[in-house]
């Protein structure tokens, strides 16, 4: 069986490290993105085809893969005369691998089986670093036949497919992943902050902490690489974590569930937000604890 051919809503820092994967696996590729000329400039570089709209792009593929900011512009390029469902073909598969609002795809969902395709959830965790090497890690929110039958297309921008249930369930786990690694970025942004005014290098702090029970992903891979070295450039910008927590809450209060602390999170990431400005990486949360407290992380470099 030759391998489907793919459509790839949103090419930006992460969609553009994941569509390649996708051309470099053997799929055929048609891209699409509104930044006018992204499109063709990826076709030029990369591969693959670039469409004029997402009407022309679904046309032409069985599985649409949308990589974009919010539930609310997936719902956009789904909708319209020049949208997805416009051009969709009978049976097709459109992978929304947004950060979503769970309530809002389980909608579209139902909008796309009326148009007779299906919509499933695959949200992805791994930053830019991980979908440039295909190791990403992807909830999947759909039918166990439907998994299968996209599952190639999702090893090639993942190392693992976790299957959390129905549609909505994979934009669930995925807000509630980012909750607990938003706790404990700020967790141990503040611990470094401690020990540096106690007289430890933030440095050592972080060695110890990943040789330790306090390890975690923010220690592994992100302390060192964007906040001590000051590069801020994870490609995960701020505002969407911001969004993420909100999911969260959201989720929180539709199920009648007290989170004190989770609240308190996403207030100060939030904050960040507002104090730093747009366009931030989500690394420059770091910057409000560093104003909290009013020093900045500094390792040692005299040895």
């Amino acid at each position: 069986m030759s391998a489907p051919r793919v459509g790839f809503i949103g090419v930006g820092s992460m969609g553009w490290p994941m569509a390649t994967r996708l051309h470099q696996a053997g799929f055929g590729l048609t891209v699409f993105d509104a930044a006018p000329g992204h499109a063709a400039r990826f076709a030029a570089e990369v591969g693959g085809q670039a469409a004029a709209d997402c009407k022309a792009l679904a046309a032409q593929s069985e599985i649409v893969v949308t990589m974009l900011p919010t539930s609310a512009i997936v719902e956009s390029v789904l909708q319209g005369p020049q949208g997805v469902l416009a051009g969709l073909r009978p049976g097709a598969v459109i992978v929304e691998m947004s950060s979503g609002v769970p309530a809002h795809t389980q909608r579209l969902a139902q909008s796309v089986t009326e148009a007779g395709g299906e919509l499933v959830d695959a949200p992805v965790s791994g930053g830019v670093p991980r979908a440039r090497t295909g190791e990403l890690a992807i909830m999947f929110g759909g039918s166990a036949a439907t998994l299968e039958r996209v599952r190639p297309v999702l090893q090639a921008m993942g190392s693992s497919v976790l299957h959390t249930g129905a549609v909505g369930s994979a934009h669930a786990m995925k807000a509630l992943n980012n909750l607990v690694s938003a706790g404990g970025f700020l967790i141990g942004v503040e611990a470094m902050l401690i020990g540096q005014q106690f007289g430890l290098d933030p440095e050592v702090i972080v060695d110890v902490l990943n040789a330790s029970t306090g390890m975690n992903n923010s220690t592994q891979k992100k302390f060192k690489q964007f906040v001590l070295s000051r590069a801020f450039n994870s490609g995960f910008g701020l505002d969407l974590m911001v969004k993420d927590l909100g999911i969260a809450l959201g989720m929180a209060g539709d199920t009648g569930t007290p989170t004190p602390f989770a609240a308190l999170c996403r207030e100060m990431w939030a904050a960040a937000g507002k104090s730093l400005g747009k366009g931030q990486d989500h690394t420059a949360v770091a910057r409000l604890c560093e104003q909290l407290a009013g020093v900045e992380l500094k390792p040692r470099r005299d040895g």
